[in-house]
């Protein structure tokens, strides 16, 4: 039997680690642990359990008899005092924008008074995303749409993440660039001085399949960086994989490998994840990757604050990215079930990554204080 519990009780749990025999529970024995049913009715009486479905009982699947013990984390549903002690112990908070602060164009209800609720708190906020199509300026616009004012020192889009990753490893400015992906892109490399391929331009062009098409490529270009692209098209695969395989030193870059997004209102849509799936495909290479849960930007927004990782929270709606970047980075995390991650996907037995809690929605954390 697998007895599962939060976090905050491992440590009690592991304190009575030495009633658990070898003899009682080894695979070898099954069938003699049942004096561990009696323990488990008074171990379970010392935990404290916000909820019965805090802790999961789980038989062996193969016998009636009980197995192994093990204790994992479940996750937790922010509670008050959880929004309480989460707002005395964070300094900057962490927001992804899609299915977090906004669906599309439209902004989730809520948000900007818990953006105005934190800011009186004199709590620092940044918005991290790996949504490549806008650059910086272009996202700051955009919070302006929606109602939000945010600075552009506060936005770190994985569009800026390709530049700050080209700056450090010194790519030469002779060298070219060839984008999958959109303005966001373009914009942020040619800030630094950067010479842009492809991008939305590129996604005019069409193949036909004559016996003599031959495309030639340019032989200067040193990396191609993949994103988000609502144009892309065989064209611009097949370009970038010439570039890849045809340029000796050709760095492949992806801005993220995020499956899906709500890049509307209405329903998800694939995300760039789907675009470098194709030029690793047709190069047989693995990207570097720049975007969550790539840890350049954690390194640059440790540089930014000057702060301990642990006085910092990362809210976001994916577990693969999101919380998985907060996770990695020695943040506090919490999900948000607004966007791409529901409640059972949260709570599936094949899912092992967990935030430190979970909520509806960003509001969550003004409504319960």
């Amino acid at each position: 039997m697998y007895l599962v519990l939060p976090r905050r009780e491992r440590e009690k749990a592991d304190s009575f680690s030495f009633l658990f025999p070898e003899s009682h529970h080894s695979p070898g024995n099954r069938g003699q642990g049942f004096p561990s049913i009696f323990f488990f009715s008074g171990l379970l009486s010392s935990f404290s359990f916000p909820s019965v479905s805090s802790f999961v009982l789980l038989f062996d699947r193969h016998s009636s008899s009980m197995g192994d013990v093990r204790i994992d984390d479940l996750p937790r549903r922010l509670s008050s005092e959880d929004a309480r002690i989460l707002l005395e112990s964070t300094d900057v908070f962490i927001f992804d924008c899609d299915g977090v602060i906004w669906k599309g164009d439209m902004l989730i209800e809520g948000v900007a008074q818990t953006m105005e609720m934190l800011r009186s708190m004199g709590k620092k906020l940044v918005f991290v995303t790996n949504n490549s199509r806008k650059s910086r300026r272009q996202y700051a616009k955009k919070f302006e749409r929606v109602g939000l004012t945010v600075n552009e020192e506060e936005i770190f889009s994985s569009s800026f993440a390709a530049s700050v990753f080209l700056e450090s490893i010194n790519f030469p400015k002779e060298r070219k660039v060839y984008i999958i992906g959109e303005e966001g892109i373009c914009e942020e490399l040619e800030l630094i001085g950067l010479t842009c391929l492809g991008g939305p331009e590129d996604g005019k062009k069409r193949i036909d399949f004559k016996p003599d098409l031959f495309i030639e490529h340019d032989k200067s270009v040193g990396a191609v960086v993949v994103g988000l692209d609502q144009y892309i098209n065989y064209y611009k695969i097949h370009y970038a994989t010439l570039c890849i395989r045809g340029n000796p030193g050709c760095l492949f870059i992806a801005t993220n490998q995020d499956a899906s997004g709500h890049m509307t209102d209405s329903q998800e849509w694939p995300g760039a994840g789907s675009m470098v799936g194709a030029i690793r495909g047709s190069t047989q290479k693995e990207p570097i990757v720049v975007g969550k849960p790539s840890q350049l930007m954690m390194k640059l927004l440790l540089e930014r604050f000057q702060t301990d990782a642990s006085k910092m929270c990362m809210v976001g709606d994916r577990l693969d990215t999101d919380i998985l970047f907060g996770l990695n980075g020695g943040c506090k995390t919490l999900l948000v079930l607004s966007g791409v991650t529901t409640l059972a996907g949260l709570t599936d037995p094949s899912n092992n990554i967990h935030p430190d809690y979970y909520t509806e929605k960003v509001s969550d954390l003004m409504e319960l204080v």
